[in-house]
């Protein structure tokens, strides 16, 4: 789904992601995907330049959904660290600690993909080998908190030593 990344619109991303997750059996992961989703379409909202505009996918592969925003910033976004007081700046950090993975693919001079996968194990959906089922919405960039220390945004995986490290 191609949209622009305004606070309206989140509310609407987060109903079709539902709707398409209950219609593939997927309601358990319904949560997740509808946080992941918002996190990364507020950080397209707050940070994306030159525009707000973005595209949101969401592929079920076998035994894995994946979400993912593609904007045309092509700057790479940061994890922070931040304090139990911090009120902004944990959206990638969220999305670490709820994701199975997550990661940043560079799309030279058209932007960027912002991406998380989730554990996708339903026997009400069986797809045939080598099979993708295509849906869409957007997502984008978070703020920091004063206190927030930068953390460089690991490409492609996140893997579990260095999620609890962006946790801890």
């Amino acid at each position: 789904m191609e949209l622009q990344a305004l606070p309206s619109r989140i509310g609407q991303v987060r109903r079709i992601i539902s709707a398409q997750l209950r219609y593939w059996h997927l309601d358990p992961l319904i949560d997740q995907a509808a946080l992941g989703v918002t996190e990364l379409l507020t950080n397209v909202h707050r940070h994306a330049q030159p525009d707000k505009m973005c595209t949101v996918d969401v592929e079920l592969l076998l035994d894995r959904l994946t979400v993912s925003v593609h904007d045309h910033d092509p700057r790479m976004p940061t994890v922070r660290r931040f304090g139990t007081s911090a009120t902004s700046g944990r959206g990638l950090a969220l999305v670490a600690a709820m994701s199975e993975s997550w990661g940043v693919r560079p799309q030279g001079d058209s932007g960027k993909v912002v991406w998380f996968t989730l554990p996708a194990s339903s026997p009400a959906v069986t797809m045939p080998p080598g099979a993708a089922v295509y849906g869409a919405t957007t997502i984008g960039p978070f703020t920091g908190a004063p206190e927030a220390e930068i953390l460089p945004v690991v490409p492609e995986t996140e893997t579990a030593a260095a999620r609890s490290a962006v946790a801890g």
